[in-house]
């Protein structure tokens, strides 16, 4: 039947959507607002709750720095023992090189809680309360795309969003779909006196949110630079965590 037929092709419309998603870090759905809750993504993947204590994060008069003692800045979490061995290596990453450590939380009003929700996705930086990471089992359980996500709880924005993005990168708006131009607007960072980092694994992918796959971000001078990996934190990435916490 006709509905028959327009469920089939809406559902791979979704399908194709879901697959974008996991590895360009695309938002579920065409919409910028999670489902079942009152968020909304500032970019495909930061959350950004409709709360004042949030928006906080936007304004330099606030810090969204995670609490610092003896030397070590330390993060309690949430999550489900099972769901966390996946989890708890890509952790382990930040704790050899940096002074973050993530730890249990017992009764920390500030922490992470770490579900396998829709998506993968989370709030930027230290909110002082209760605050979601989305690591959805099916695509986001990858060293890369962990660190990535726990990367924007510590307080860091995607690399081609930094403010001194142009001198390093193109942005081929003509190629960006509809609607989705905010992904790849530029924040006032801090760039902590680190150079342009191809390597990050905060960096989006040449085709992020390109329409029909087109190419949406292009290095500059060097247009055959390789970006946008999942592997692991890079050397850079990790001198800023260093630089940013004072480790």
């Amino acid at each position: 039947s006709y509905s028959v037929v327009v469920y089939c092709f809406l559902l791979l419309l979704l399908l194709e959507n879901v697959h974008r998603t996991f590895y360009e870090e695309t938002n579920f759905l065409f919409t910028n607002f999670l489902p079942d809750t009152s968020d909304f993504l500032l970019e495909g993947d930061i959350v950004l709750p409709k709360t004042r204590n949030a928006l906080k994060c936007l304004n330099r008069k606030f810090s969204c720095l995670w609490p610092k003692r003896n030397g070590r800045v330390e993060v309690p979490y949430t999550l489900d023992d099972k769901y966390g061995k996946c989890i708890y290596p890509s952790m382990k990453g930040f704790e050899w090189k940096t002074c973050i450590r993530f730890i249990p939380r017992s009764r920390q009003t500030g922490y992470l809680s770490i579900v396998p929700r829709f998506g993968c996705s989370s709030l930027v930086g230290y909110l002082g309360d209760k605050q979601m990471v989305s690591l959805q089992k099916f695509g986001c359980i990858t060293q890369g795309i962990i660190q990535h996500e726990l990367l924007h709880a510590l307080g860091f924005y995607h690399e081609h969003t930094r403010s001194d993005r142009d001198y390093y990168v193109t942005i081929n708006w003509q190629n960006v779909q509809k609607n989705f131009e905010f992904n790849f607007q530029k924040q006032d960072t801090n760039n902590q006196d680190a150079p342009y980092d191809y390597s990050s694994v905060m960096h989006y992918g040449r085709t992020a949110f390109g329409a029909r796959g087109a190419e949406t971000i292009t290095p500059y001078p060097d247009s055959s630079v390789s970006i946008g990996q999942r592997e692991c934190l890079s050397d850079i990435d990790i001198y800023k965590i260093n630089r940013l916490y004072n480790c």
